[in-house]
Protein backbone atom coordinates (compact mmCIF):
# COMPACT_ATOMS: atom_id res chain seq x y z
CA UNK A 1 0.00 0.00 0.00
CA UNK A 2 1.42 3.37 -1.01
CA UNK A 3 0.93 6.29 1.33
CA UNK A 4 1.30 9.84 0.09
CA UNK A 5 1.60 12.80 2.44
CA UNK A 6 1.25 16.39 1.27
CA UNK A 7 2.64 19.41 3.10
CA UNK A 8 3.25 23.12 2.62
CA UNK A 9 -0.27 24.45 2.42
CA UNK A 10 -1.06 27.64 4.32
CA UNK A 11 -2.69 31.05 4.11
CA UNK A 12 -0.99 33.39 1.63
CA UNK A 13 -1.85 36.75 0.11
CA UNK A 14 -2.78 37.12 -3.53
CA UNK A 15 0.31 37.52 -5.67
CA UNK A 16 2.38 35.46 -3.30
CA UNK A 17 4.13 32.14 -3.76
CA UNK A 18 3.88 28.76 -2.12
CA UNK A 19 5.64 25.44 -2.53
CA UNK A 20 3.85 22.17 -1.87
CA UNK A 21 5.56 18.85 -1.26
CA UNK A 22 4.38 15.28 -1.40
CA UNK A 23 6.36 12.38 -0.03
CA UNK A 24 5.72 8.70 -0.52
CA UNK A 25 6.03 5.91 1.99
CA UNK A 26 9.32 4.14 1.60
CA UNK A 27 10.75 7.28 0.01
CA UNK A 28 9.97 6.02 -3.47
CA UNK A 29 7.54 7.18 -6.10
CA UNK A 30 8.26 4.09 -8.19
CA UNK A 31 8.26 4.17 -11.99
CA UNK A 32 4.99 6.06 -12.15
CA UNK A 33 3.76 9.44 -13.21
CA UNK A 34 2.56 11.75 -10.45
CA UNK A 35 -0.01 14.48 -10.37
CA UNK A 36 -1.51 17.31 -8.38
CA UNK A 37 -5.26 17.87 -8.11
CA UNK A 38 -7.29 20.36 -6.10
CA UNK A 39 -10.80 20.72 -4.76
CA UNK A 40 -12.37 24.02 -3.83
CA UNK A 41 -15.36 24.19 -1.49
CA UNK A 42 -18.54 23.20 -3.28
CA UNK A 43 -16.69 22.17 -6.42
CA UNK A 44 -15.49 18.91 -7.90
CA UNK A 45 -11.87 17.87 -7.67
CA UNK A 46 -9.94 19.11 -10.68
CA UNK A 47 -6.64 18.32 -12.35
CA UNK A 48 -3.80 20.79 -11.80
CA UNK A 49 -0.59 19.25 -13.14
CA UNK A 50 1.08 15.97 -14.01
CA UNK A 51 4.67 14.82 -14.47
CA UNK A 52 5.98 11.66 -16.05
CA UNK A 53 8.17 9.16 -14.24
CA UNK A 54 11.35 10.63 -15.69
CA UNK A 55 10.21 14.19 -15.23
CA UNK A 56 10.59 14.85 -18.91
CA UNK A 57 6.92 15.32 -19.64
CA UNK A 58 4.70 17.75 -17.78
CA UNK A 59 1.24 19.12 -18.37
CA UNK A 60 -0.93 21.70 -16.64
CA UNK A 61 -4.49 22.86 -16.59
CA UNK A 62 -4.68 26.03 -18.67
CA UNK A 63 -5.48 28.36 -15.80
CA UNK A 64 -2.22 27.62 -13.96
CA UNK A 65 0.17 27.51 -16.93
CA UNK A 66 3.01 29.95 -16.47
CA UNK A 67 2.33 30.25 -12.73
CA UNK A 68 2.73 26.70 -11.38
CA UNK A 69 5.63 24.28 -11.86
CA UNK A 70 5.51 20.57 -11.07
CA UNK A 71 8.73 18.71 -10.37
CA UNK A 72 9.94 15.55 -8.70
CA UNK A 73 13.02 14.12 -7.05
CA UNK A 74 12.92 10.37 -7.47
CA UNK A 75 15.97 9.90 -5.24
CA UNK A 76 14.00 11.40 -2.37
CA UNK A 77 10.62 9.99 -3.30
CA UNK A 78 9.24 13.52 -3.42
CA UNK A 79 6.89 15.49 -5.64
CA UNK A 80 6.67 19.28 -5.64
CA UNK A 81 4.37 22.03 -6.85
CA UNK A 82 5.78 25.54 -6.98
CA UNK A 83 2.94 28.04 -7.15
CA UNK A 84 3.60 31.67 -8.03
CA UNK A 85 1.34 34.66 -8.61
CA UNK A 86 -1.36 33.03 -6.54
CA UNK A 87 -4.96 34.14 -6.95
CA UNK A 88 -7.94 33.78 -4.61
CA UNK A 89 -9.41 31.28 -7.07
CA UNK A 90 -6.44 28.99 -6.35
CA UNK A 91 -7.86 28.43 -2.88
CA UNK A 92 -8.48 24.70 -2.49
CA UNK A 93 -7.43 21.47 -0.85
CA UNK A 94 -4.48 20.23 -2.92
CA UNK A 95 -3.92 16.49 -3.38
CA UNK A 96 -1.00 14.58 -4.81
CA UNK A 97 -1.68 11.32 -6.60
CA UNK A 98 0.32 8.49 -8.15
CA UNK A 99 -0.44 7.48 -11.68
CA UNK A 100 -1.03 3.97 -12.93
CA UNK A 101 1.65 4.23 -15.61
CA UNK A 102 4.86 6.08 -16.38
CA UNK A 103 2.97 8.78 -18.25
CA UNK A 104 -0.63 9.73 -17.55
CA UNK A 105 -2.92 12.64 -18.24
CA UNK A 106 -5.54 14.68 -16.48
CA UNK A 107 -8.14 12.02 -15.78
CA UNK A 108 -8.54 11.10 -12.13
CA UNK A 109 -9.13 7.52 -13.25
CA UNK A 110 -5.49 7.34 -14.34
CA UNK A 111 -4.38 7.67 -10.70
CA UNK A 112 -4.75 4.99 -8.07
CA UNK A 113 -3.14 6.37 -4.90
CA UNK A 114 -4.06 9.65 -3.25
CA UNK A 115 -2.87 11.70 -0.31
CA UNK A 116 -5.12 13.36 2.25
CA UNK A 117 -4.52 16.85 0.92
CA UNK A 118 -3.03 20.12 2.15
CA UNK A 119 -5.06 23.33 2.38
CA UNK A 120 -4.05 26.37 0.37
CA UNK A 121 -5.91 29.59 1.07
CA UNK A 122 -5.22 32.72 -0.94
CA UNK A 123 -6.56 35.96 0.48
CA UNK A 124 -7.41 38.94 -1.69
Amino acid sequence: QVQLVESGGRLVQAGGSLSLSCTASGRTLGSYAMGWFRQAPGKEREFVATISWSGGITDYVERVKGRFTISRDNSKGALYLQMNSLKPEDTALYYCARGKRTVVGASQYDYNYWGQGTQVTVSS
